[in-house]
């Protein structure tokens, strides 16, 4: 199995565990790489090169990879068998909203905090922790958080980001409509609601 995997491909494996564990639900027990590029919209090379990085059992013709394998071999390469901490930074709704989400926990992912700069929100929400923004560096050494959701108004984004980076958090997930500057190094990925939301809505006009 190859070792260097691009960042690409990275991005790709939760979509990829996604629609494999409904096949699993499914009872599908084989899949093969031209199934998954068509169900997914993606291309058949592409994806053939992707689960030729990570299988640690190659396909077989006529068959296509063990679902259940093939899983396996996504979330430990993701390090879904570890547990990972991470911390939400903005606990307005949007944030609270994600402090409160159990959907991480399936991917490995445990959110321990929140942090925040008005004193209105400090204390607690959904049994965790919002902590005042000046506290970030003693809790993330404290509680090894590794993973930042980020979820600041736009003006307040790049300071936050800062604060997160300089307390030891070396990836970021932005829900802020706005870029940041980071250093080489630590991993961010944006997510743009209403961006994403245009794009749905596009697509159904051009349906119709």
């Amino acid at each position: 199995m190859a070792d260097a995997i691009s960042k690409a491909t990275m991005l790709r494996f939760p979509a990829y565990l996604r629609y494999l564990k409904t096949e699993a639900g499914r009872g599908n027990k084989y899949i093969s790489s031209a199934v998954i590029a068509e169900a997914m919209g993606l291309s058949a090379v592409a994806v053939r090169k992707d689960l030729a990085g990570i299988s640690s059992q190659p396909g077989k013709p006529g068959s296509g990879f063990e679902v259940s394998e093939l899983i396996a071999d996504i979330e430990r390469r993701l390090g879904f068998r570890s547990r990972t901490n991470a911390a939400v930074v903005g606990a307005g709704r949007l944030g609270r909203a994600m402090l409160a989400y159990d959907g991480f926990e399936a991917y490995g992912i445990h959110v321990v905090a929140a942090f925040d700069v008005s004193p209105v929100v400090i204390g607690a929400a959904d049994g965790k922790p919002i902590y005042p923004m000046e506290r970030i560096f003693e809790v993330v050494r404290r509680e090894d958080i590794r993973v930042g959701i980020l979820t600041v108004s736009r003006e307040n984004a790049q300071a936050a980001t800062d604060d997160m980076i300089k307390a030891g958090i070396g990836a970021i997930l932005s829900f802020v409509p706005a870029y940041v500057h980071v250093p080489d190094g630590v991993l961010i990925r944006y997510e743009d609601l209403a961006a994403s939301l245009a794009g749905v809505c596009g697509g159904l006009l051009l349906s119709e």
